[in-house]
């Protein structure tokens, strides 16, 4: 319904426009926009009409009408539009005769992963905070044809345009690997993530820092405050729309692609997570060695074992798993640790305020769809409290030095998207406990992710040639 904040908000901004975003089964946004005039009411009762068979994942052709119905809650000033334009995200539901709840609807599974949490006692809500990195580059062109197929990558902060002898270069280039917390004058980007952050905080996304990241070519991170899961989804798409138009803006091209860039880190999306009851997290034992309450360690349990299926939903590329490899601070082994940044799962050794006591899950990657991500973590660490799934002893061993007999005796987590596939297909019941997600919702996902593979497997990579062109 029209609130007293939505009529504040179209007072104050003289608001000309309605703009309705919703997401896909795949991960992105999709929009469609009205005049100020149709914001009644009815609006959110009888919703707007959407061609789903027209999104990725969610209806056939002869089932395709559906309707979107705007999030009151969700309100924003849209920060990009020219015309002052007043943003919802809404969630997609199916008409027949009368509005129901549509299973694919990625909304509806987050708020069904909650509604589970809740009915299952063990706390009132999950809260979660996700990381974002993510590059900033100047240029970027890529194609792929029968005859070609390249990438080009262009940022005025990597090493490699320090020979750059134009009027442009004046210095002051990013080492490989060196970007971590740099200043400026190298740390180029400072003020724009800071407008972002500005921005961010208008949209009702808190934001707690941002930084330079480790990557020499342009890598940043911000990182939001906690929120819970569905509201934290939400936020994470608007972190995307709002980096990506903020760089835009700046004539910069903003990619959160987990491995756009070979030899460097990529961009990953570690999600911090905890259980809380009356606003406090169950996770901490004061008794405890390492301060993990026996709950928190059963939901560890549970991670670790659903983590190769879950990677289908939190690494859900082909490019995902080029940054899951050793050397770059990116979990390959299903493993626990405090502090340990090569773990699988790491308790972090800073946390001072035991209210939030939590654990971060390291494998994840913004080519997620959040809703999906977020929801399949939960059901997992639910199903490891629910079985009592002992994870064992923290592993705070550098992997990297372990012989091939003491890796043995870890778990691998998958090397590729159809080994993820493969893990969701075998490893998928705690996922449908309370109807979060559907047998529907997996057969679809596995459908479209395997497409990806295939699309990737069936194509020659420009470096086969070096390797076999003269076999």
């Amino acid at each position: 319904m029209v609130t007293e904040k939505i009529k504040k908000l179209v007072k104050d901004n003289a608001v000309e426009f309605v703009d309705v975003k919703f997401i896909g089964l795949l991960g992105a946004w999709h929009h469609i926009t009205v005049p100020i005039e149709r914001l009644t009411n009815r609006l959110f009762k009888n919703g707007i009409g959407v061609d789903g068979s027209s999104v990725s994942g969610f209806a056939h052709i002869k089932s395709g009408d559906m309707i979107l119905l705007p999030d009151p809650e969700t309100a924003f000033i849209d920060p990009f539009w020219d015309r002052p334009t007043l943003s919802f995200i809404g969630n997609v539901v199916n008409v027949n005769g009368t509005i129901e709840q549509f299973t694919r609807d990625p909304r509806w599974i987050a708020e069904k992963a909650e509604k589970y949490l809740r009915k299952s006692k063990i706390a009132t809500e999950s809260i979660w905070g996700p990381e974002f990195e993510f590059y900033l580059f100047d240029h970027v062109s890529y194609d792929q044809k029968p005859e070609a197929g390249y990438y080009y990558i262009d940022s005025s902060e990597a090493e490699w345009r320090s020979s750059d002898s134009s009027e442009a270069n004046l210095g002051y280039q990013v080492p490989y690997k060196g970007g971590y917390h740099v200043i400026p004058p190298k740390d180029k980007t400072y003020q724009i993530r800071n407008e972002m952050t500005d921005i961010l905080k208008s949209c009702g996304v808190p934001v707690k820092y941002h930084h330079h990241e480790v990557g020499g070519a342009g890598q940043q991170e911000i990182e939001v405050m906690f929120g819970s899961l569905k509201d934290m989804a939400d936020r994470s798409m608007i972190v995307k729309y709002v980096v990506k138009n903020t760089a835009f803006k700046y004539r910069k091209s903003a990619t959160f692609m987990p491995k756009p860039l070979y030899d460097e880190p990529g961009n990953g999306m570690h999600v911090h997570q905890y259980l809380a009851k009356a606003g406090k997290s169950i996770f901490y034992d004061p008794e405890d060695e390492i301060g993990l309450s026996q709950i928190g360690k059963w939901y560890i349990g549970g991670i670790l074992k659903h983590a190769s299926s879950l990677l289908c939903f939190t690494s859900s590329s082909t490019n995902s798993y080029k940054r899951l490899v050793p050397g770059f601070e990116a979990p390959v082994r299903g493993t626990y640790s405090v502090g340990n940044r090569n773990a699988c799962i790491r308790i972090p050794g800073y946390q001072l305020d035991k209210s939030t006591y939590r654990m971060e899950f390291r494998p994840p990657d913004a080519t997620c769809n959040p809703y999906l991500a977020y929801a399949a973590m939960l059901m997992a660490g639910l199903d490891g409290i629910k079985n009592k799934i002992d994870p064992g002893f923290p592993c705070d061993d550098d992997l990297s030095a372990m012989t091939a007999e003491e890796l043995a005796k870890i778990p691998q987590l998958p090397s590729s998207l159809q080994r993820a596939c493969e893990s969701l297909a075998e490893d998928h019941e705690y996922l449908l406990e309370g109807d979060v997600f559907t047998d529907d919702v997996i057969a679809v996902w596995l459908e479209l992710k395997m497409s990806q593979v295939d699309a990737i497997r069936v194509r020659p990579h420009p470096y086969e040639f070096r390797l076999f062109y003269d076999c």
